[in-house]
C-alpha cells in the first residue's frame, strides 16, 4: 500500500462525505482526489518525474493537503518546510535535496524571488493566492497554481511508486546546525499510520481537529491517518485563539484532538470549560513533550469521558509508545509501551539491555524506522545500528529512558546537545550562528532549560564585546528575523564570560 492509496480508498468507499474542513470550505473526497489529481498532472506535464523532490511551502491550507496527495501521486517526494523558515535556511534545503519544484502563497513571492537566484535545481514555482501579475512576469519558472489546475484533467496519472520508494522527507535540526533530512518510504508511513490508528482505535467516523503545522510530522499524521480510515480532519491554523477551538470541538462534533502541553495549558486557562458539551470527544492526544501531571489531572477532570493517550515519538520513526488511558491514573509520568508492530528497549553503556530502572538509550525495531539521513551516511550510521538479523538496522533514539519491570517508559532526557522544545528537535548551534551575526556579540550559547510547557525552554548567554550594548529586545528581534519562530530563544542572559573547558570550548554542562 502506498500512502497516496489512504485518499484514492477513501473515494472508493465514501466518494461524497466530507473529508476535509478548512474554515468555511467542506470539501468532499471526491474534490480532493481530482483536485490532487489535477496537480499531480500538472507537475508530470513540467517534467516532475519518479523520486523527484516536490517542496511545499505553505501554511495548513486544501493546497497544503492538496500538494501531499498530488505529489506522491506524480510518483514523487514531497518535503513540507515550515512556513516561518528564513530565506537562508529555506536555501540550504531546497539546494541539499534538490527540489524541482516548490509549491508557496504569494505572499512568499519576495522571498521566493530571492532565493531562486540560489537554486540551479529549482526549475519552477507554484504560488496560490490570486495576485499573479508578478507571477505572470517569468512565466516560465513562475506559475499560477489555480491557472495551471483549471486547465488539467482530472484523472490520475500513473503512479510508478512502490513502497520502498521515499514518500517525504522531514527536515529536522541537526547537531552541526544544519538542518538533517529524515528520509521516510511509503512503507515506514503506512506501517507508522497503523499501528497508531489501532492503538487510537479510529473509524470512518471520526472527525479529528488537527491546529498543528502539517510541517510538523505530529500534524501530518492527523491528515494521513484522518484520510487512510475515511474519516473527516478539520484543519486550522494556529491556536492562538482558544475559545474559537472550544467552538469548533462543539460545533465540528470532534471526536480527537491531538495537542502538545503549550496548546492544554492555554485551553486549560479558559473559565468554566466545564460548563461546555464535548459528549463527543472520545479521544485527546499529547506527545512532543511531556504533558505536566498537573495539566494530565485537569484535563480529566475536564473531560471525564475522554480517553487520554500519553504519547512518545520523534521524526526519525515517528511514534514510538503510548500510555493506554486506564493507566494514566496509575503513572501519569509514564509515556507507555511500544505501539503494535514494534519492539522497544533500552541499552546501557555497554550496549546491553538494561534491568528494570537503569537509565539507558532507548533503541526501536520496526518498519517505521526511517531509511537514513538524506545523504548523510555517517550521521545516519550513529543511529541506524546493526539489529538481530543480518542486514536490520534498528533505531538508536539518542533518548534516555527508564523502563520499569511491566515495561513501561519514563522519560529521562536526552544524550546529545539537541534541544527538544513544543516538539521540534533544535539544535542549539543554528541559534548560535544566529547570534554571532551580531556584531556586539563576543561569545554566546545556547542551551536547553527544563519547561513543564515546552518540554525544554531555549536559554540564549551572551557575552558582549567591550564597551558594545544590546538589549534583550535587539536580540529576540534579530532571532526573529532570521530563525522559524520555534527557534526564538525564550530566555537571555547577558554574562561577563562563560566557563570553558580546559581545551577552550564552552562548558555547557555547567550552564544546562
Amino acid at each position: 500500500m502506498l500512502v497516496n492509496d489512504f485518499l484514492t480508498s477513501s473515494v472508493k468507499s465514501s466518494p461524497h462525505k466530507v473529508g476535509l474542513v478548512f474554515g468555511k470550505k467542506r470539501l468532499s473526497y471526491s474534490e480532493m482526489d481530482k483536485l490532487s489529481n489535477k496537480l499531480a498532472n500538472v507537475l508530470v506535464s513540467k517534467g516532475v518525474k519518479r523520486g523527484d523532490r516536490v517542496g511545499i511551502y505553505l501554511d495548513n491550507s486544501v493546497e497544503t493537503v492538496c500538494s501531499v496527495f498530488g505529489i506522491l501521486k506524480a510518483s514523487a517526494i514531497f518535503v513540507i518546510i515550515n512556513s516561518t523558515t528564513k530565506p537562508n535556511k529555506l536555501a540550504y534545503i531546497l539546494n541539499n535535496c534538490r527540489i524541482k519544484a516548490l509549491i508557496t502563497d504569494f505572499n512568499k513571492f519576495e522571498t521566493i524571488s530571492q532565493v531562486c537566484q540560489k537554486t540551479p535545481h529549482l526549475n519552477f514555482v507554484l504560488f496560490s493566492g490570486g495576485k499573479s501579475d508578478k507571477v505572470r512576469n517569468n512565466p516560465e519558472k513562475f506559475l499560477v497554481y489555480e491557472d495551471q489546475l483549471n486547465s488539467a484533467p482530472s484523472y490520475p496519472p500513473r503512479c510508478e511508486s512502490i513502497d520502498m520508494d521515499l514518500a517525504t522527507i522531514i527536515y529536522t535540526s541537526g547537531t552541526t546546525g544544519t538542518p538533517k533530512g529524515v528520509m521516510m518510504t511509503h512503507l515506514n508511513m503506512v506501517s507508522a499510520a497503523n499501528s497508531i490508528t489501532t492503538y487510537l482505535e479510529n473509524t470512518n467516523s471520526d472527525i479529528i481537529l488537527n491546529v498543528l503545522p502539517l510541517s510538523f510530522d505530529y500534524g501530518l499524521y492527523q491528515l494521513l491517518m484522518a484520510f487512510k480510515i475515511g474519516g473527516t480532519l478539520v484543519l486550522d491554523k494556529t491556536f492562538l485563539y482558544p475559545f474559537d477551538i472550544v467552538k469548533t470541538l462543539i460545533n465540528e462534533k470532534v471526536t480527537g484532538f491531538p495537542g502538545v502541553p503549550t496548546i492544554f495549558a492555554l485551553l486549560l486557562q479558559l473559565e468554566n470549560l466545564k460548563k461546555y458539551d464535548f459528549r463527543h470527544l472520545r479521544y485527546i492526544t499529547n506527545t512532543a513533550a511531556a504533558l505536566p501531571v498537573s495539566h494530565v489531572r485537569k484535563l480529566k477532570e475536564t473531560f471525564p469521558k475522554t480517553k487520554i493517550y500519553l504519547m512518545y515519538g520523534l521524526t526519525e520513526c515517528k511514534r514510538v509508545s503510548y500510555l493506554p488511558p486506564e493507566e494514566v491514573n496509575r503513572r501519569p509520568d509514564s509515556v507507555g509501551k511500544g505501539m503494535p508492530n514494534e519492539e522497544v528497549w533500552i541499552v546501557n553503556e555497554k550496549g546491553e539491555k538494561a534491568m528494570p530502572y537503569q537509565t539507558g538509550e532507548l533503541v526501536v525495531r520496526g518498519s517505521n524506522v526511517m531509511m537514513g539521513y538524506w545523504e548523510l551516511p555517517q550521521e545516519t550510521d550513529k543511529v541506524l545500528r546493526s539489529g538481530k538479523y543480518p542486514r536490520e538496522k534498528v533505531l538508536y533514539t539518542g533518548d534516555l529512558f527508564k523502563m520499569d519491570q511491566e515495561g513501561f517508559l519514563y522519560f529521562v532526557g536526552r544524550k546529545d546537545s539537541i534541544i527538544k522544545s513544543r516538539g521540534e528537535k533544535i539544535s542549539p548551534k543554528e541559534i548560535e550562528n544566529v547570534l554571532y551575526e551580531l556584531e556586539e556579540v563576543a561569545e554566546a550559547t545556547v542551551v536547553g532549560i527544563p519547561d513543564k510547557i515546552l518540554g525544554e525552554a531555549i536559554k540564549a548567554m551572551v557575552v558582549l564585546k567591550e564597551g558594545a550594548f544590546l538589549s534583550e529586545e535587539q536580540i529576540l528581534k534579530h532571532c526573529a528575523q532570521n530563525l522559524e519562530d520555534f527557534m526564538v530563544p525564550q530566555v537571555v542572559e547577558f554574562r561577563s564570560f562563560l566557563p570553558k573547558t580546559e581545551s577552550g570550548k564552552i562548558k555547557k554542562s555547567a550552564l544546562s
